[in-house]
């Protein structure tokens, strides 16, 4: 087989700058938030574009829920126990509804004097709301979002307190889920238009004037009040109070969509932010070729029939969408032909990750979805991302083979790559392979069926990055090919790589796209199932040495113990302790939570209260609840002095 090098590559490079000029590619470095930060600090020319968290807007697909917005940083609403929310919720995305004769509707004017915080006005309940509406006055309190309610307040004016008291009623609550509409306890409404609550309280003979009482400790986006003309005479309400407590349970922030300019290689995002116990910021996003990542129906009135334009014959948007009268609304769905999915959510913890995307995109858009409790929750500081012009290849399609391996057995695969260059795409001249392991060999390259010359310029636990010859507008659609092996542990273990260009090492590294890049294999993809998976979690354990000797010479002070996990269905708890040959306990290495794969932990030859164990011999079991069930596996080691 004819085998070509660096030189004869930088030979065909030199041909090729006779008749077209480099083109230098334009970074570009977005971010979003942590506006009092200075500019990135990165070698070489780059531009930088500012963008600000209170920028989301409906009219650019962006929003923002029960977040409390700062240029530094955006964070979910807190409350306030002492402050009252029922004349905030108007103000503040929420709004108050009012049971009529049609249905529930926005509260009336005369509604106003139930939250008007004037202790002096009241609404009467002698049965007034009974000549316009059903015979109880039923009021919806709605935040606009789920939070934690601490408790509801009502009260008559202080002169009326012992005869205009509220004598029977209902509170309710419902955290808005349309999916539990027809589940929760009772319907409220009138002529075919009910509302689903759950009944927190249900009064039948209060006799206190004024009403205090504790709200469940559930995510609440509505409260209901219904209150029943009084057998004697006639009640009043002052004021409806309502206080919260704590952290927004879900709050929720969408960018707009940003246009890059043009098409351009997808980078690597990063972020800043903490997170309390208990609490998640769940970052995503996507990518895609046009300014809208949703279609917009319309019914046509002929049967069901749908259509995506208007009656001007042209493709509907958001603003003529919203324009439309209600009956001619027929849904809005995700525009799969121009824009990717929502891609699964970033570990947030590694504070970076690469940008998602099949090609390179011209528009990309975020979200961050913030769950907190009473206590703990989150705070977003910025979202930054890089972007290069022109992209290095206009697509790079690759997939792996075999596509099935045995469980945590060394395997030859083969990653093929078959690029797409275009016009003034950079090309490239180096690849990165993300490996479940380090992988155990990198072995051969070929480029175009030659095999190519290559230099490993990094390998670790993570995977490994080459270098080859550059890939130019010359050898677009040549397949490219790495053999390598590696182990697989996981079920579904994807092998994603970046190819990037080295003389440019400030620039972004793209993503490879699964796809067909060899016709003569059937795979386009890059993920690895396992075939040959039996009951057992635990592949092996080893240790690092048979012998551990504490004694402070450096010399097997320490003891390594390695062990490979299979197949796991998320992260588990392992556990490593230590046993005399009685089987009495004597203490526990440190180990964390686990998935499947390969993790070393230490042992010192201490014991639970820190002491160094006498010379003997030992047992180290390694134990890992699995959903199947535990699985444990024992070593014998032997500590001398």
């Amino acid at each position: 087989m004819k085998r070509f090098g660096f030189l004869g590559c930088l030979l065909a490079a030199l041909a090729v700058g006779l008749c077209c000029s480099w083109q230098a590619s334009a970074l570009t470095i977005f971010r979003i938030g942590g506006e009092s930060l200075p500019r990135p600090e990165i070698e070489g020319d780059f531009d930088f574009v500012q963008l600000s968290w209170s920028e989301a807007e409906e009219a650019r697909h962006g929003s923002m829920e029960l977040l409390d917005v700062d240029p530094d940083f955006i964070v979910p609403r807190q409350l306030d126990p002492s402050v009252n929310l029922t004349p905030l919720l108007e103000g503040n995305g929420g709004q108050i509804l009012a049971l009529g004769w049609t249905g529930w509707e926005k509260r009336q004017k005369e509604d106003l004097v139930f939250f008007d915080e004037d202790p002096n006005t009241a609404y009467l309940g002698d049965g007034h709301f009974a000549a316009h509406a059903p015979p109880q006055k039923h009021m919806i309190f709605d935040f606009g979002g789920r939070f934690l309610i601490q408790r509801i307040r009502f009260f008559p004016r202080e002169r009326f307190e012992n005869e205009r008291f509220v004598q029977k009623f209902v509170i309710g609550i419902s955290d808005g889920d349309p999916l539990k509409d027809g589940t929760r306890d009772r319907e409220f409404g009138t002529r075919g238009h009910f509302l689903n609550f759950d009944v927190a309280h249900e009064i039948t003979e209060n006799t206190e004037a004024i009403i205090d009482l504790p709200m469940p400790p559930v995510p609440i986006k509505q409260i209901l009040f219904q209150g029943f003309e009084n057998t004697r005479g006639i009640w009043e309400i002052a004021e409806f109070q309502i206080f919260g407590v704590g952290f927004a349970p879900f709050a929720h922030y969408v960018s707009n969509v940003i246009d890059l300019g043009e098409p351009a290689s997808l980078g690597q995002l990063t972020w800043l932010g903490q997170k309390g116990e208990d609490a998640h910021i769940d970052l995503s996003m996507r990518s895609g070729d046009d300014d809208d990542p949703n279609n917009y129906w319309r019914f046509t009135f002929r049967g069901d029939e749908r259509t995506r334009f208007g009656v001007n014959g042209r493709p509907l948007q958001l603003a003529t969408y919203k324009r439309l009268e209600s009956g001619e609304k027929a849904g809005i769905t995700h525009d799969t032909e121009n824009w990717e999915f929502w891609s699964t959510p970033y570990d947030f913890e590694p504070l970076a990750g690469d940008l998602l995307g099949s090609k390179p995109r011209q528009f990309v858009q975020f979200k961050a979805d913030f769950a907190s409790n009473l206590e703990s929750s989150g705070r977003l500081d910025y979202l930054q991302f890089a972007v290069a012009i022109p992209p290095l290849a206009s697509e790079a399609l690759a997939e792996i083979a075999p596509n099935r391996a045995p469980a945590g057995e060394v395997t030859s695969f083969t990653y093929k790559i078959k690029p797409n260059l275009e016009g003034a795409d950079l090309g490239f001249d180096s690849i990165t392979i993300d490996t479940p392991a380090r992988p155990a060999s990198i072995d051969e390259v070929r480029v175009g069926g030659l095999v190519a010359d290559f230099e490993v310029t990094s390998v670790d636990e993570t995977g490994f990055t080459i270098r080859i010859p550059h890939v130019d507008i010359q050898q677009t659609e040549e397949l490219i090919e790495v053999d390598f092996q590696a182990e697989v542990f996981k079920y579904g273990t994807v092998f994603s790589g970046r190819v990037f260009n080295s003389v440019m090492a400030e620039e972004v590294h793209q993503s490879l796209t699964p796809g067909n890049a060899d016709d003569l294999f059937d795979g386009d993809a890059l993920r690895v199932d396992l075939v040959g998976l039996d009951s057992k979690t635990i592949q092996s354990m080893q240790l690092s040495s048979p012998v551990l000797t504490p004694n402070g010479d450096g010399i097997n002070d320490v003891l390594v113990i390695e062990y490979d996990l299979l197949n796991l269905v998320g992260d588990v708890p392992a556990t490593v302790e230590v046993y005399n040959l009685s089987g009495r306990k004597l203490g526990a290495v440190p180990t964390a939570v686990v998935e499947s794969g390969r993790f070393t932990t230490e042992w010192n030859g201490r014991d639970e209260e820190g002491n160094v164990l006498p010379p003997g011999m030992y047992i180290l079991r390694l134990q890992i609840e699995a959903d199947r069930g535990p699985d444990s596996v024992e070593r014998i080691v032997s500590l001398v002095y």
